[in-house]
C-alpha cells in the first residue's frame, strides 16, 4: 500500500512539475495572445490531437467509475461504446465540415450565422452550463479520492483539496491555453493507459489467470447484450443513447471540438476523429475488463466496496505493493487532468468569445478580460465541487450521462433544426423552447414507467433533442 501522504505528495509534485515543463516547452515559441489560447494557430498535428483526446474523453470518472459500474450493469456499457463509434462518424462527416466552413473561433458561431444572436448566445450558455456541471462532477470524484489520501491525514478541509487541484490546472493552462492542453494531454493519456495496463497485468497475475480473455468472457459480468425493451440496459437504448451523447457531448461541445479545430485541415481533423473512435473502443473494453478483475480480487481479499470506490480500495489495500497504489493515484490524476484542463480552456474560450465578445475588443483589453474569465471559470468549477459533496452518489458516471440528457438535448435540437430545415424561429422563442424542452423531457421520463411501463435510459437525450426541435419548428417564425 502507499506509505503515507508524503509519498503521494512527492509523486504528484514530480508529475505536475513535468506537466508544467511540457506546457512551457509546447508554448515556448508562441505568443500568449488570444488566438493561440483559443485555436493554437490551427497548427496541431492530427495524431497528437487524436492521442490526447483519448484521455480527455475518458476523464477520471471513466478511470474509476466504469470499472465500478460493472458490478451492477455488467458490460452493458459496451453497447454505448459501439454507439459512440456511430456518433463519431456523424461528427466527422457532418459537423466537422460545417465548422471548418463557418470558420468561427467557437462552434456556436454557426448558430449566429444560421439563426442570429439569440440562438448564438443560447447555444453558448447551454454549453457553459452543461460543461460546468459535467466537469465539476468529473473532477469532484478525483478530488474526493485525493482528499482521503493526502489532505485529510493533515486535517485539511475538502475545500483546500479543491483549491490545490484547480490551482495546478490553472498554472499550466493560463498562458498557453489550448496549445498547452494538446501537448500535456498526450503525456496524461500515456500515463493513464500505462497505469491501466500495468494494474491489469498485476491483478491477473495475483488471480493466477493464465488465459485472460477466455477467463474474462466466462465471468457473469461479461454479458454485454441486453435485448429486453423494458430493461434500462437494452441494446438499442444504450446504442442510440451512446450515439447521440457523442454527437452532442463531442460534436456540439466546444471542449471536444476545440481540439479538433486546432488541426491544420478538415481532412486531418476527420482522420483524427476516425482513428480516435476506434482506439476508444479498445480502451473502454480494457476498463470494463478491469472492472471484472477488481471485483474478483475484492471477493478473494474480503474487500467489501462497490461502485466508484472499488478501484481505490483494491489499489490501496495493504496486500497491494506500494507501486500499484502510487500508479493508481498517478493514473487517476492523469485521467482527471486531461479532461479538466481542456474543459476550463473551452469554458474560458466560449464565455470570452460568445458571451463577452472579446474578438470585437482591442487586443490588450481582450487578453486582460480572457485572463479574468479563466480565473472566474476556475473558481466556478471549484465552488460547484464543494457544493455537490454532500449529495454525491456511488456512481457519478450515471449522474453525468443523465444530466447530459437534459442539458445537451436542446443543443441537439438547435443544430438539427439548422441542418435539416430552413426554418428561422423568432429570437425570443429560441431560449424559451430550449428551457421548455428539458422540462417536457423530464415529464416524459416520469410518465414512461408510470403510464406505459417503459423505462428510459440514456436515449433520453434523443427525446429531448426531438422535443426541442419540434417546439422550435412549431413556434413563431421570422
Amino acid at each position: 500500500m502507499i506509505h503515507g501522504p508524503f509519498l503521494v505528495l512527492a509523486v504528484l509534485a514530480a508529475y505536475f512539475l513535468l506537466l508544467v515543463l511540457v506546457a512551457e516547452w509546447a508554448t515556448r515559441r508562441s505568443t500568449a495572445d488570444n488566438n493561440q489560447f483559443f485555436t493554437a494557430g490551427r497548427q496541431s498535428p492530427w495524431w497528437l490531437v487524436s492521442f490526447g483526446m483519448i484521455g480527455a474523453s475518458l476523464s477520471g470518472v471513466t478511470f474509476v467509475s466504469v470499472p465500478g459500474w460493472v458490478g451492477t450493469s455488467s458490460f452493458s456499457y459496451l453497447q454505448m461504446v459501439l454507439g459512440y463509434v456511430a456518433g463519431y462518424a456523424v461528427v466527422a462527416l457532418v459537423l466537422l465540415p460545417l465548422y471548418y466552413r463557418t470558420a468561427t473561433t467557437t462552434i456556436y458561431g454557426y448558430l449566429d450565422q444560421r439563426f442570429g444572436l439569440s440562438a448564438y448566445r443560447t447555444g453558448a450558455w447551454l454549453f457553459i452550463v452543461s460543461r460546468w456541471v459535467g466537469s465539476s462532477l468529473r473532477l469532484f470524484l478525483v478530488a474526493a479520492i485525493l482528499h482521503d489520501l493526502v489532505a485529510q491525514p493533515f486535517g485539511l478541509p475538502f475545500g483546500a483539496t479543491v483549491v490545490g487541484v484547480l490551482g495546478l490546472i490553472w498554472l499550466y493552462t493560463h498562458r498557453g491555453g489550448i496549445r498547452a492542453v494538446v501537448f500535456t494531454d498526450t503525456l496524461q493519456t500515456a500515463a493513464m493507459l500505462g497505469v491501466l495496463v500495468w494494474v491489469l497485468v498485476v491483478l491477473l497475475g495475483d488471480l493466477s489467470v493464465s488465459e485472460p480473455w477466455t477467463w474474462l468472457w466466462e465471468q457473469p459480468e461479461s454479458q454485454w447484450f441486453f435485448p429486453e425493451a423494458t430493461d434500462g440496459r437494452n441494446f438499442w437504448k444504450q446504442f442510440l443513447g451512446g450515439m447521440f451523447i457523442t454527437i452532442t457531448m463531442t460534436g456540439l461541445d466546444q471542449d471536444m471540438m476545440q481540439k479538433n479545430l486546432t488541426c491544420r485541415s478538415l481532412k486531418e481533423a476527420q482522420l483524427n476523429m476516425g482513428v480516435f473512435s476506434l482506439v476508444l473502443v479498445a480502451v473502454n473494453l480494457l476498463f470494463l475488463a478491469l472492472g471484472i478483475v477488481l471485483y474478483r480480487y475484492a471477493d478473494g481479499a474480503g474487500i467489501d466496496v462497490v461502485g466508484d470506490r472499488l478501484f481505490a480500495a483494491v489499489a490501496l489495500s495493504p496486500e497491494m505493493p506500494a507501486a500499484v497504489g502510487i500508479l493508481f493515484v498517478l493514473g487517476l490524476v492523469a485521467a482527471a487532468y486531461s479532461s479538466a484542463d481542456s474543459a476550463l480552456t473551452a469554458l474560458t474560450t466560449s464565455f470570452s468569445v460568445d458571451i463577452m465578445g472579446v474578438e470585437r475588443m482591442p487586443a490588450a483589453r481582450a487578453e486582460r478580460l480572457r485572463r479574468k474569465v479563466h480565473v472566474g471559470m476556475t473558481v466556478a468549477v471549484g465552488a460547484l465541487m464543494v457544493a455537490v459533496k454532500p449529495f454525491a452518489d456511488q456512481s457519478i458516471i450515471t449522474t453525468i450521462f443523465t444530466a447530459a440528457g437534459y442539458t445537451y438535448g436542446p443543443l441537439l435540437g438547435l443544430f438539427a433544426l439548422g441542418q435539416l430545415t430552413s426554418l428561422r424561429p423568432v429570437g425570443w422563442w429560441i431560449p424559451a423552447a430550449c428551457v421548455l424542452g428539458p422540462v417536457l423531457t423530464y415529464g416524459a421520463s416520469w410518465a414512461g414507467p408510470a403510464w406505459f411501463g417503459y423505462q428510459f435510459g440514456f436515449e433520453l437525450i434523443l427525446l429531448n433533442g426531438a422535443i426541442t426541435a419540434a417546439l422550435l419548428a412549431a413556434g413563431p417564425r421570422r
